[in-house]
């Protein structure tokens, strides 16, 4: 019996000693993201699963599905999440305590890390609406009721004189919107999202629609006023009816993290997100958009000690 005992401590000590040393020593980090169907769930998962095997002694990265941008923001400030996924113009919102926070106090404990990719104000519209001055008078989705779609929305509107008031207003989820649009219910949308949204793209299977450009002097306003937006183009044949690229603004996709995360693992996340985009594009086609070159862009508010720390090493700030 003792040489039994004896025989599995030392087994015991042999697997204890051959084990991975995973997630050990590892900063254990909550990670908010959006819905289980959606975009920044899916890619933000692939990231944890790169980075947990990649930087299994550094990180430990847990995904948790949440309700997106604002509610992840609160989870950061309430302490259950230690990083996120959001839009750069929610998380502006928050550090300023304006619009989809306004009324409370700006929530401030809370940095930017890494713009992933841009999520284009898509402005669907019946055919012989061809430009934003236009919709005038008609009858526009401009997104759920209190979204950040339809701050955007007011903000892009304003930027060509109008207002909520020369329009008659909408408030209809993206695939909603694509239907209303369908049955001549209104006569223009606003979807914000990365390219291809499924909604548009199951609309333009079978509807012939415009998408509204915004030219360089209405961005430039925009962007005057609202740091957050980032300009470039939705390429032609993204959706089979619009042949032609179309200028157009977006909101960037944006990791922040609390700035109770040290500034050591931030650093080593953001640089993992590069040294190993190409395992991250493997698992999901929007890792082929994590850029340097736009990896700063539309961020208005702080940066984490770590992030700036990366960029500042490769010339970016």
């Amino acid at each position: 019996m003792k040489k039994l005992i004896v025989m599995l401590l030392a087994l015991t000590m042999v697997f204890a000693l051959c084990a991975p040393a995973a997630f050990a020593g590892a900063a254990k980090l909550n990670y908010a993201t959006g819905g289980t169907s959606g975009t920044y769930y899916g890619f933000s998962g692939v990231i944890a699963n790169v980075l947990n095997e990649k930087l299994k002694d550094t990180l430990n990265l847990k995904v948790e599905s949440t309700g997106a941008s604002k509610a992840n923001i609160q989870m950061i400030a309430s302490g259950d999440a230690d990083i996120a996924i959001v839009q750069n113009d929610v998380m502006y919102y928050a550090y300023t305590g304006t619009d989809l926070f306004a009324g409370g106090d700006p929530i401030t404990g809370f940095s930017a890390v890494c713009s992933c990719y841009p999520e284009y104000v898509q402005i669907l519209a019946k055919k012989d609406i061809t430009s934003i001055d236009q919709l005038a008078g008609k009858k526009v989705s401009v997104g759920d009721a209190g979204s950040g779609t339809e701050f955007n929305a007011k903000q892009i509107l304003g930027a060509y004189g109008l207002s909520f008031d020369d329009i008659k207003v909408s408030n209809q989820s993206f695939a909603d919107s694509a239907d209303s649009l369908k049955n001549g219910t209104i006569d223009a949308a606003f979807v914000v999202a990365g390219y291809p949204t499924t909604a548009v793209t199951e609309l333009a299977t079978n509807f012939d629609f415009n998408l509204l450009p915004i030219d360089k002097d209405h961005a430039d306003k925009l962007q005057a006023d609202y740091g957050f937006y980032y300009y470039g183009t939705i390429p032609g044949g993204t959706y089979k009816p619009v042949a032609d690229d179309v200028p157009a603004v977006a909101v960037m996709a944006t990791i922040v993290a609390s700035d109770k995360v040290s500034e050591d693992v931030i650093y080593a996340f953001v640089k993992g997100l590069f040294d190993y985009k190409d395992d991250i594009t493997a698992g999901h086609v929007k890792g082929n958009e994590l850029d340097l070159n736009t990896a700063v862009s539309g961020v208005s508010i702080p940066w984490h000690a770590g992030a700036a720390k990366f960029y500042s090493e490769n010339g970016l700030m």
